[in-house]
Formats: structure tokens, C-alpha cells, sequence
């Protein structure tokens, strides 16, 4: 300590500054605390999955999605951020927790039409479809849109009996909760869109009620699967047969058609053959007796002669095979020496 009473070190002595020195130092610091107090919220990231709406002075002015953007400072704007991209869930008679599921039972009973009990668990997804209506209608959307689903699915369920609610009536329930929960929507502007609804469980309580409504439940699956695969075979035989009888009546129809056309050719031939008949009997005739026997015997040999007397003609057979032999052409056509074969006569 020295003479004035200072517990400063000997040696260490604070600069001495210039009058003002000190003031101009706070100012710079001051303003540089404000610099960077400016430039810190004025600039603001959204996310892929978000959207920001942009308060000014309070009031909702504008929105703006993902990516980097610049704002006046806080008070003159703010930001608030909101998920408005992600399909959100919530779970209706149950919470997940981890890996599994723990019941809400006062959430999934209720009561149907015909005044049983039956427990109801669902999943809702939705998403923000306006972020000025979901930041300014509601307080608190998670409670609004749980209470608003649980309501639809008991005002669905207390309108349909019990057994048609465990059975066939899942689907059917789904559709119509779904429609009532789109309205509940709508009509308080809270801006929510509902995704889908989906029914994990509608069953009695546990015990004996619950034991004998599965057994009616397998029941009416077995039906179901039995008139399913009864359809099937439906579906698959009777296309087949109805090709069948198709392909059945279109080779008839090619069948009457070529036997048709065959005999209008062959009545077309008998013409034309009855045309030239008239006109030189003895030369159709004689060819028409020569073209039957060539149909008929179509490897034998013929030999025609001409002769209209009494004697007997003499034919060099033995000649004329061996001449033939050796060659495969058309009959040869052999007329008798002059003396054995008197002029005109028949041909046999």
C-alpha cells in the first residue's frame, strides 16, 4: 500500500487520458454493442420444414419460407417460426412412449348407438395450412385439435351400434370423422388441415364381451375371405368360357363362310364346264372322261385308240411299258398302224 492509501502495485499506473477520453470510449463501445446488437436481429434463418411470420411493431404483416432473410431490428420486427411444412400427428385414447403405447381410457371409451361401451384409438396427421390463423384463432392447437378429434370420433361412434363398428363399420366411421373434423376446422378458422384420420382399434373392453365379439369378428373375416375367393374363381372361369364359346362361334363362322365360297367356286366351275358342254358335247365329253380317269387312276398307264370295225386291234403293250419306263411324263397317246386301224370309229 502507498502513502495515499492505494492498494495498487508499485510499478502499475493507469495511463493518464486526455480530458473527454473516457466519454469517447463509452460512446464507441455503446456503439458498438449496438451494432452488433442490430445486425444479430436483423438477420434469421428458416428452416426447410418451417415458415415465419413477421410481426411488425406487433401485428402480423407478412410471412416468409425457407432460407436467409433480413428484417428491421427487434422491437420494429419479430419472427416466429412454425413447423408449417411437417405432417404432425396426434394420437387419440393412447401416447406413445418409447416403443410402446400406454391407454388413455379417457380419451378412447365411449359410448355407441345402442348404449355399449367400446374403446376407439386413432391417429390424426394435419399440417398448417395458415399461419396467421393457426398463431391468432386458436391458443392452444394441440388441445384444440385433440379435443376436436375425440368429440368427431364419439359423435361418429354414439350414432352406430356396437356391432357394426367392430366389424364392417371401420372404414365407414373413418370417412365420416374425417368429414366432421375438416368442418370443425373450417368453421373456427384455425388453420389446420387435416391429413387423415386412421383407426388403429375399435373394440369392446377387455373380458368375456371382448372374447365373444372377436369370435364374431373371425367369423365374419372367414366369410368375407370365402365369398372374396369365390368372386375370384367367378372372375377367372367365366372369361375363359366366354373366350372359348368367342372362338368356338368365330371358326364356325370361318367354317360356313369357306364352305360357302367352295360351293359357289364349284357351282362357278359347273357352269363354265356346262357352258362348253353345249357347245361341243363330244369334246367336253371326251375330255371329262379323260380328266376323271387321271383323278382316279392317277399312276396308270393309258393308251387310246381309235377304231370302229370288228377286228381286233393289235397294240405293241410290251413296247410301249419299256419306252415308258425309264420316263415319268403324261399318258402317251399311240394310233394304230393304218392297216389295223380302219379310219373313224369310237374311242373306247
Amino acid at each position: 500500500m502507498n502513502q495515499n492509501g492505494d492498494d495498487q502495485m508499485p510499478g502499475l499506473r493507469l495511463p493518464k487520458l486526455k480530458p473527454g477520453m473516457y466519454k469517447k470510449i463509452w460512446v464507441g463501445v455503446a456503439a458498438a454493442a449496438v451494432l452488433i446488437y442490430v445486425g444479430s436481429t436483423s438477420f434469421y434463418t428458416v428452416q426447410e420444414q418451417e415458415r415465419a411470420a413477421i410481426l411488425t411493431f406487433g401485428k402480423y404483416t407478412n410471412e416468409s419460407s425457407a432460407g436467409l432473410h433480413f428484417k428491421w431490428p427487434y422491437p420494429i420486427q419479430e419472427v416466429i417460426t412454425v413447423p408449417a411444412e411437417l405432417t404432425q400427428r396426434i394420437h387419440i385414447g393412447y401416447r406413445q412412449e418409447g416403443e410402446g403405447a400406454v391407454a388413455v381410457d379417457d380419451e378412447a371409451m365411449m359410448i355407441t348407438g345402442d348404449e355399449n361401451i367400446v374403446s376407439a384409438d386413432a391417429v390424426v396427421q394435419w399440417k398448417i395450412s395458415n399461419i396467421h390463423d393457426y398463431l391468432y384463432n386458436i391458443d392452444d392447437p394441440d388441445k384444440f385439435l385433440r379435443n376436436s378429434a375425440s368429440s368427431s370420433i364419439r359423435a361418429v361412434i354414439g350414432s352406430e351400434k356396437l356391432d357394426y363398428a367392430i366389424t364392417d363399420g371401420k372404414t365407414v366411421i373413418q370417412d365420416k370423422v374425417r368429414v366432421l373434423l375438416v368442418d370443425l376446422q373450417k368453421k373456427y378458422n384455425t388453420g389446420i388441415q387435416i391429413i387423415d384420420i386412421k383407426f388403429q382399434d375399435i373394440e369392446p373392453p377387455s373380458g368375456q364381451v371382448e372374447e365373444a365379439f372377436r369370435e364374431v369378428t373371425n367369423a365374419r373375416e372367414e366369410k368375407n375371405t370365402k365369398i372374396n375367393n369365390a368372386k375370384k374363381y367367378e372372375n377367372d372361369i367365366i372369361p375363359k368360357a366366354r373366350g372359348e364359346a368367342q372362338a368356338l362361334l368365330e371358326r364356325a363362322e370361318g367354317e360356313k363362310k369357306s364352305r360357302i365360297l367352295n360351293a359357289q367356286g364349284d357351282v362357278a366351275q359347273f357352269n363354265a364346264i356346262y357352258a362348253e358342254y353345249t357347245n361341243n358335247k363330244s369334246v367336253t365329253e371326251s375330255r371329262l372322261i379323260l380328266e376323271t380317269l387321271e383323278t382316279i387312276l392317277p399312276s396308270a398307264k393309258i393308251f387310246i385308240t381309235n377304231s370302229n370295225s370288228d377286228t381286233v386291234n393289235y397294240l405293241p403293250l410290251n413296247e410301249l411299258m419299256r419306252s415308258t419306263t425309264d420316263s415319268k411324263s403324261a399318258p402317251a397317246t399311240v394310233n394304230p398302224p393304218a392297216s389295223a386301224a380302219p379310219q373313224g370309229g369310237d374311242a373306247q
